[in-house]
């Protein structure tokens, strides 16, 4: 494979998903404009060449890293200039990040380490803005008329090694403001990545598994408004103006911290702020034994909800306190594999699955672990990485385990609901279980989600859309977020809205392309619009990913009315999968 020394350019749109679901065809409609009238044209003036674009990014190889940065400024400015055309609403501020980097070619495509950390530094940027590493910023510093402030080292995913930021700074660059949301009535809260202050990146897991253990304790609350952990985890790395978050998340209160974890002992510092003055609200530390982690984690949790709503009772606190292993060393295990669940990848659901199985090998009656490893033994049997039948008896026994041990656990509930519903076609119960989850945690974008996917399979299309979409305001930006699209399209398959099925289906393929469920839901609603030549080229593209896909495979889907199954095979049927 060819190597060579490239300055590579990496671009998004901030908030495609919102513009996406507020207007999808106006937005896509902009976006061709931009791309047409700004962005290609700039790219080849400065001699850049594009090697890569999905949905709404776009990756872009220069020889000269003085194009580039060059390149970037005139790009910004002039897709600024063409913004203005647009409501306020309806702007598209695009995040470039710079690179230089050695890089393997393979045809039109790169790859390599200096893509990646591209990648990364356009996630460090603001929305109108260019961040550039310092391998940019050595070579065209002084060779350039614009200047860089400095933003630090930032510790960024799968990369090993701390990367040097730069903003740049030029007058033509103008950032675009992006909407606000509406503040909720109740108090809202979101909980950012905790800074790993152990010194061993190995760690970094753990400071993550006590965000989440913190955002699922307040998520119990009912008088809260809790922002999910993926929405949150956006900013892992960043410098973050707190006002900025606030706005771009929709909440008052955030809860920022630290946690140092060195030997035995754990230390966990906490800091509640107003994001709407920048105000410190509340600081507080705990220090203690690792042994007695749980305990450190209710009492920040209790002095967090303290300062945000004083009436709320003691025994309200109570109730939040989770349960912990018997063995601390599982725990560990499946903090580690929570990151994994978060990715859509058969190879991240395969190390979650071994990480879990360990967690339930070390602690047999720990329930969240035993629950999520049902999740992730569903998730891999939809993927074609299991037997469906035999993966789908697997999910449903571990789910039903995991509601023995612990029926108070929202978690557990809503996986229960899903499983029975998705499993063993168990409706009456899966309603049960999906109803006592959503009043243990209706604040939990995961136990929503979870939900919303038993009501659809129970042919409850109306609910499930109302519960997906509140799903999606607690996650406004979530990188999950592709799941609760193709939700809805499911939900609005069943209900017979075709072409809003295809639609949204379609979305998820924009962003996700090897998404099989997503293919095989737009194939079927495609043929039911009479598109049958479409549809036949999304089954055979289905084929390609999943060979053993067919419609013996896709009569065991459980739905509650038989009249589900038919719709949905029969649909599958004109399209061409074979029997």
């Amino acid at each position: 494979m060819e190597r060579r020394l490239a300055a590579i350019l990496a671009a998004d749109i901030a908030g495609y998903s919102r513009l996406m679901a507020a207007d999808e065809p106006g937005t896509l409609a902009r976006f061709k404009e931009l791309r047409d009238k700004v962005i290609e044209p700039t790219i080849v003036q400065f001699g850049g060449r594009i090697v890569g674009s999905a949905g709404d990014s776009f990756l872009v190889e220069f020889t000269s890293a003085v194009s580039a940065v060059e390149c970037a400024v005139q790009m910004q400015a002039g897709l600024t200039e063409q913004n203005a055309n647009f409501s306020e609403s309806a702007q598209m501020a695009f995040r470039v990040g710079l690179n230089v980097g050695d890089v393997m070619v393979e045809g039109s495509t790169i790859y390599g380490d200096g893509v990646n950390i591209a990648a990364r530094l356009e996630k460090l940027s603001e929305p109108g803005g260019i961040c550039v590493g310092r391998s940019i910023y050595e070579q065209v510093n002084g060779k350039v008329q614009y200047t860089f402030a400095d933003l630090g080292t930032h510790r960024v995913h799968n990369i090993p090694q701390p990367i040097q930021a730069y903003r740049v700074q030029a007058s033509i660059l103008r950032p675009v403001s992006k909407p606000t949301l509406p503040l909720p009535e109740k108090p809202s809260i979101a909980v950012l990545p905790f800074e790993n202050m152990s010194g061993d990146a190995e760690q970094e897991y753990f400071a993550d598994g006590i965000v989440e253990e913190i955002i699922t304790a307040l998520s119990k609350f009912r008088q809260l408004f809790v922002i999910a952990r993926n929405s949150s985890f956006t900013y892992k790395g960043r410098t973050v103006d707190v006002k900025q978050v606030g706005r771009d998340l929709g909440v008052r209160y955030l809860l920022e911290g630290s946690v140092r974890k060195a030997g035995g002992k754990l230390r966990i510092i906490g800091q509640l702020i107003d994001a709407t003055t920048g105000a410190h609200l509340w600081a507080d530390r705990f220090e203690g034994s690792l042994e007695n982690v749980f305990e450190l984690q209710d009492q920040l949790t209790a002095k967090v909800v303290g300062a945000i709503e004083p009436n709320i009772r003691s025994a309200e606190i109570s109730r939040a306190r989770v349960k912990p292993p018997n063995d601390f060393t599982s725990y560990d295990r499946y903090l580690q594999a929570l990151p994994c669940l978060y990715e859509h990848s058969v190879e991240s659901l395969t190390r979650a699955e071994t990480l879990l199985r360990d967690a339930v090998e070390r602690d047999s009656s720990y329930a969240d672990a035993i629950a999520a490893l049902a999740n992730c033994v569903f998730r891999l049997s939809l993927a074609g990485a299991k037997e469906f039948s035999e993966g789908m008896r697997a999910a449903l026994a571990l789910s039903r385990q995991a509601v023995s041990l612990d029926s108070n656990s929202a978690e557990v509930l809503a996986t229960g609901a899903s499983c029975e519903a998705a499993c063993s076609g168990s409706f009456a119960w899966s309603a049960d279980l999906a109803e006592a989850a959503i009043r243990a945690k209706p604040n939990s974008m995961y136990v929503l989600m979870q939900c919303a996917g038993a009501f659809a399979y129970a042919g409850e299309s109306e609910r499930a859309i109302d519960v997906y979409q509140r799903a999606w305001r607690i996650n406004p930006i979530d990188p999950l977020g592709f799941l609760i699209i193709r939700g809805i399209g499911i939900a609005h398959f069943f209900a017979r809205r075709f072409e809003d099925a295809a639609s949204w289906e379609n979305r998820v393929l924009q962003q996700h392309s090897y998404d099989v469920v997503a293919r095989r839901y737009l194939a079927a609603s495609l043929a039911h619009l009479g598109r049958l030549t479409e549809a036949r080229e999304m089954v055979a593209e289905i084929l390609r990913l999943q060979p053993n896909s067919s419609l013996t495979r896709s009569r065991r889907s459980s739905f509650k009315y038989g009249w589900m199954s038919e719709l949905y095979v029969s649909g599958l049927q004109m399209a061409g999968l074979p029997e």
